[in-house]
C-alpha cells in the first residue's frame, strides 16, 4: 500500500535499498535532471564534491547511491538508487533534487516523487502541485532517526538553479570565466561550448559538467540603462537599523544575526515576522548544562533569530521542570545575565513535565490552551524553540497538547542534548495532527561546546529544517492569514 505524504510530512522507510523516482509531464524544450546529495551528520553538508551524484557524477559513496537513468515519454522519469545499509557511518541524510533546463518547475505538469523498494511497488508518493518560478528543487529526504531510516517530503524550490542548491549544501561550484574582449557575448545559460575549447567545469572534481543549470549566465554585450531602486519595504529599514546598533553596542551577537539571516534568506525569510519563545528545561539533570554555558550559548542564538524577525526582537521565555513557569522576556540588553537571574528566580526542579511548557505556550499566545475544534487564525506565526535532556514525565499529556496545538499558528523546534530521545521522535511524527506543527534534532554536549562544535551556520539551518515548509501549509490551512 502507497502512502500519499504532503509538503514537511515523513514516513518509515521500512527497507534499506530504495529507488527514487521523479516523473512529470513536460512542455517542449523544458527538461529536469535528478541528482542526490550525501549530507554529513556533523554539519548537515556534504563532505566533498564527491558526494554530489548526478548525470555526470553517477555515483557516490562507493555505489550506496546511483543515478539510475531517465526515461523519456508521454510521462517522464528520473531516478536515483539509495541503498542506506552500505551507506558511511558518518552520512545521515540523503538529499534528493532535481534541476530544471530550458525553463522552471512551473512549467511541468503532474509533477511527483515516488520511492518505492528497489524492484517493488512504491512506498510512498509525494505530489508537487504548488511549483512555480522555481529551477531547483528538493523533493524528498532520506534521514536516519533513532537508529530507523524514515523518509520526509520537502518540497523546497530555488530560484538559481543547481548551482545554488549545490552550493547550499557545501558542493563547490566554479564560476565560468567572463568572455574576453575579443569574444562575442551571449545572454543564453545554455549555449554549448565550441568543441575546440575545453566543456566548463560546474562543479570541482574529476568529471566535467556540462554548462547547463550550473554556471551563471554570460554578462551581455550591451550594458542595459540603469532602473530606478526598488523602493525599501519598512522590514528591510528594520534589518539594517538593527544591524547599525548592533556594530556599536553587541559585535558578537551582530555575528550571530547576518549568519542567522544567511540561513533565513536562502529558505525565501529574508523579510519573514513572527513572533519566538524559548522553553527551557530546568529539571536538575540540565545543572551541568547550565553551569557549563551550553545552554547560554543556544539562547544567544535563538536571540539572534528573535532580532532577525521577531516582530519586537525579544524572546518570550517559558520554564519547565515539575511546574511551569513564565519567565521575563529575554532581550539583547539582558541577555548576558538571563539565566543566572531566571535560575535563582526558578530554581532547578526534580521532575520534567513537557505538557506544562507547552500548556503555558499556548495560553500566553492564544489565550487559553482548549481543545479546538476548527483552527485558530492569527496574522503572525509563533516559533517556539523547546530545549531539554531528557524524556518526560507526562507523555500523555504532552503528547495530547502538541496535537491539539497543531490547530494553532505555532511551530515547535525540539532540541535534545543527548543522544537518545524516542518520545520527542514521536512527537516530530506524530499521525493525525491538522498540520505537521513539530520538529525535531539533537546535539551532543561536545558538538555545542567541544573542541569542534557545531558551526553556527550548520545550528541555524537545522533550526531552519522544516519551519519554512510548515508556513504554506499554515496558510492553506487557514491558521495564518
Amino acid at each position: 500500500m502507497t502512502t500519499t505524504l504532503s509538503k514537511g510530512a515523513n514516513a518509515p522507510l521500512g527497507t534499506a535499498r530504495v529507488l527514487v523516482t521523479l516523473s512529470w509531464q513536460g512542455r517542449s524544450g523544458v527538461d529536469a535532471d535528478c541528482s542526490a546529495l550525501l549530507l554529513a551528520a556533523a554539519t548537515g553538508k556534504v563532505r566533498s564534491d564527491a558526494d554530489f551524484v548526478f548525470y555526470n557524477q553517477p555515483t557516490g559513496a562507493g555505489g550506496a547511491v546511483a543515478h539510475a537513468g531517465k526515461t523519456s515519454g508521454t510521462t517522464t522519469t528520473d531516478s536515483v538508487r539509495v541503498d542506506t545499509s552500505r551507506l558511511p557511518a558518518d552520512v545521515d541524510r540523503v538529499v534528493v533534487a532535481a534541476s530544471a533546463d530550458g525553463g522552471t518547475f512551473g512549467q511541468l505538469g503532474a509533477l511527483s516523487v515516488t520511492v518505492a523498494e528497489d524492484g517493488g511497488a512504491p512506498l510512498v508518493r509525494y505530489d508537487i502541485a504548488d511549483a512555480s518560478t522555481e529551477t531547483a528543487l528538493v523533493f524528498v529526504e532520506l534521514y536516519l532517526r533513532g537508529g530507523a531510516w524514515k523518509v520526509r517530503a520537502v518540497g523546497q524550490g530555488y530560484d538559481t538553479g543547481l548551482a545554488g542548491l549545490a552550493t547550499d549544501f557545501g558542493v563547490t561550484v566554479d564560476d565560468e570565466p567572463a568572455p574576453s574582449p575579443t569574444t562575442p557575448a551571449t545572454t543564453s545559460p545554455a549555449t554549448t561550448t565550441p568543441d575546440t575549447t575545453p566543456p566548463a567545469r560546474g562543479l570541482a572534481g574529476p568529471a566535467p559538467v556540462p554548462s547547463r543549470g550550473l554556471t551563471p549566465p554570460r554578462a551581455p554585450a550591451a550594458t542595459p540603462a540603469p532602473t530606478p531602486a526598488a523602493p525599501v519595504s519598512l522590514e528591510k529599514r528594520r534589518l539594517v537599523d538593527l544591524e547599525k546598533k548592533l556594530s556599536t553596542q553587541a559585535p558578537a551577537m551582530l555575528s550571530l544575526v547576518k549568519t542567522a539571516g544567511v540561513s533565513l534568506t536562502k529558505r525565501g525569510l529574508g523579510e519573514h515576522t513572527a513572533r519566538v519563545a524559548l522553553c527551557l528545561d530546568i529539571s536538575a539533570s540540565m545543572a551541568g548544562l547550565y553551569r557549563r554555558g551550553a545552554v547560554q550559548r543556544l539562547a544567544e542564538r535563538v536571540l539572534a533569530l528573535a532580532l532577525r524577525f521577531d516582530d519586537d526582537g525579544a524572546v518570550d521565555v517559558f520554564l519547565f521542570g515539575r511546574e511551569g513557569y513564565t519567565a521575563p522576556a529575554m532581550t539583547l540588553e539582558n541577555s548576558p545575565t538571563f539565566l543566572d537571574r531566571a535560575l535563582r528566580a526558578y530554581p532547578l526542579e526534580g521532575a520534567t513535565f513537557y505538557g506544562k511548557a507547552v500548556r503555558l505556550v499556548r495560553e500566553h499566545y492564544f489565550g487559553d490552551a482548549v481543545a479546538r475544534r476548527e483552527p485558530l487564525r492569527e496574522q503572525l506565526p509563533v516559533y517556539v524553540m523547546f530545549l531539554t535532556d531528557g524524556e518526560p514525565n507526562d507523555r500523555k499529556d504532552a503528547e495530547a497538547q502538541v496535537r491539539e496545538a497543531a490547530l494553532e499558528p505555532v511551530f515547535w523546534q525540539f532540541m535534545g542534548i543527548g543522544k537518545r530521545f524516542p518520545f520527542l521522535e514521536k512527537l516530530d511524527d506524530l499521525r493525525g495532527r491538522y498540520v505537521d506543527n513539530a520538529d525535531f534534532f539533537s546535539v551532543t554536549e561536545d558538538e555545542l561546546l567541544g573542541r569542534s562544535p557545531l558551526p553556527d551556520d550548520a545550528l541555524f539551518d537545522r533550526l531552519m529544517q522544516e519551519y519554512p515548509a510548515w508556513l504554506p501549509q499554515a496558510r492553506q490551512k487557514g491558521l495564518l492569514a
